[in-house]
């Protein structure tokens, strides 16, 4: 049993109560979630008391080949909670004095503090995370990337306020998503800068009288740099605060076009066709075709965000200060939220790369809603000398012709003559043919070639910015993985070296 202050009262700790409801889920989460960097830790702080002078040499050596052998036991393997030590960490130390004696093995934790420790490992645990979720958010990108590309002549109906409002191509809104998607992955990947900081050496709270080597630990933990201000080390959230935030948005931005997945897959839109290996049957009704992979990244969107919401706002309303709000289980369920919001990327992935457009769904709808007449306006002022004004009102006549039953691609240009030439005073320049291309959505896309917009020319450009962008992230993904790798080869051989186990 850990050691307790000394004071006149006689119960035995822990409390069962306490110990049901707290320690023992949280030894729990340390089995399965935080050995690892724990142990990670424990070797560095060796490496650097040795390297510092704080250990003698001998002493680190004995140090080392016992962590060592710990880390080969089964004591890092889940287990029930007992009650004979507090917690992983006193379990650990109290393995480490059962081989060196207790002096000698209460002498790794000089110049240290759980409160330091307990920071590097959610950190270290967190920045893993991350960094997995960047990987499948990356791939999902270069997928939205492939199928902007394929599709950027698939002519769709664009939706403003739930209604059909202009054609684009599918290739311009996926393009869109992507802006937004890689917008999210740069937001993430700044977060992760912030966790890439070690708070080793701040011990409690105002580092130590001992001559801790702390950009060494951060070095040898694999962290870009050692945090600060020692305060801050142990008070300050942001760390924890970004990266969740950061997650949320994503999960906020991707649940928006899951729901214009939905819409558009339905049957009396159908401008979307998802692939049969992602099509549910129902169990009565012979003729159901359910993507049901889409509602499935809705909810767990929404899930991945309220999981990722509920650490944030944990956070509320604490004080500046080393506490248990920001400590193990809020950790756990945020890496839930990870966990969950990898599922909806994964699946998103799978039904883009499958999914395609429905031509003839498409011309159907863009018939009867009218959605190319900007375009016929904006021709009578290019072709016929008319303005704006006058162009827009003959427009806006051809349309009240579709609302009553004319098809704008299909049978809309008696209507239109008569407007112009009761409208313009004249007959219209425009024969048939001329009006058809005028209404014809081919036409509406192409001669939209502005920054932005989704004429060939300007979404080749913008695909190649998106290109160039994803690229940029992977490097950064590889330096970030190369520079980890050193750490963890330096840790390895300056452990090694003092175990005598050879890395």
């Amino acid at each position: 049993m850990t050691d307790r202050p000394t004071s006149t009262d006689t119960t035995t700790f822990p409390d069962p109560v306490y110990a049901r409801t707290v320690l023992a889920p949280l030894y729990g989460h340390a089995k399965t979630v935080f050995a690892e960097p724990l142990m990670r830790i424990n070797r560095a702080h060796c490496v650097m008391l040795a390297e510092t002078g704080i250990l003698a040499g001998d002493e680190a050596r004995q140090i080392a080949a016992a962590l060592a052998a710990i880390e080969a036991s089964d004591i890092l393997a889940p287990s029930p909670y007992t009650g004979a030590h507090e917690d992983l960490f006193f379990e650990v130390e109290g393995a480490l004095k059962a081989r060196v004696g207790n002096e000698l093995g209460g002498k790794l934790h000089t110049g240290r503090s759980r409160n330091d420790l307990d920071h590097a490992i959610f950190r270290l645990r967190l920045k893993a995370v991350i960094d997995a979720m960047l990987d499948v958010a990356r791939t999902t990108a270069w997928t939205m990337l492939d199928a902007a590309r394929a599709n950027k002549g698939e002519i769709i109906v664009a939706y403003t306020h739930g209604q059909p409002a202009q054609p684009t191509t599918y290739g311009h809104y996926l393009a869109g998503a992507l802006e937004t998607l890689l917008a999210d992955i740069g937001r993430l990947d700044a977060a992760r800068a912030l966790v890439d900081r070690s708070p080793m050496g701040a011990a409690a709270i105002t580092t130590t009288g001992f001559p801790v080597d702390r950009a060494r630990m951060a070095g040898l933990l694999g962290f870009a740099e050692p945090t600060l201000n020692s305060y801050a080390s142990i008070a300050g959230v942001d760390y924890v605060t970004a990266p969740y935030s950061a997650l949320a948005l994503m999960m906020l931005h991707l649940g928006r076009v899951v729901q214009d997945l939905q819409f558009w897959t339905s049957f009396e839109v159908g401008q979307l066709y998802v692939a049969n290996s992602l099509v549910q049957i129902s169990s009565i009704m012979p003729q159901k075709r359910n993507p049901v992979p889409i509602e499935h990244m809705r909810h767990l969107a929404s899930t991945a965000l309220g999981q990722a919401e509920t650490v944030v706002r944990t956070m509320h309303n604490t004080p500046f200060t080393d506490m248990n709000d920001s400590e193990a289980e809020v950790q756990v369920t945020g890496l839930a939220a990870f966990a969950t919001a990898g599922r909806v990327l994964d699946l998103l992935a799978a039904v883009l790369g499958g999914a395609r457009v429905e031509p003839e769904n498409v011309r159907r709808n863009i018939d009867r809603s009218c959605i190319t007449i900007t375009e016929l306006a904006d021709t009578l002022v290019r072709d016929e000398g008319l303005s704006f004004r006058e162009g827009h009102e003959i427009a806006s006549a051809v349309a009240t012709a579709v609302v009553a039953g004319k098809g704008v691609l299909s049978d809309a240009y008696p209507a239109f003559a008569a407007a112009f030439e009761r409208l313009a005073g004249r007959p219209s320049r425009l024969d048939e043919d001329a009006f058809r291309a005028a209404v014809g959505p081919e036409h509406f896309v192409a001669v939209r070639e502005r920054h932005g917009g989704p004429g060939p020319a300007a979404m080749d450009a913008a695909l190649e910015t998106y290109r160039a962008r994803l690229g940029a992230l992977e490097e950064a993904a590889v330096h970030h993985a190369e520079r980890e790798a050193v750490a963890a080869a330096a840790l390895s051989e300056a452990f090694g070296a003092l175990s005598g186990a050879g890395g």
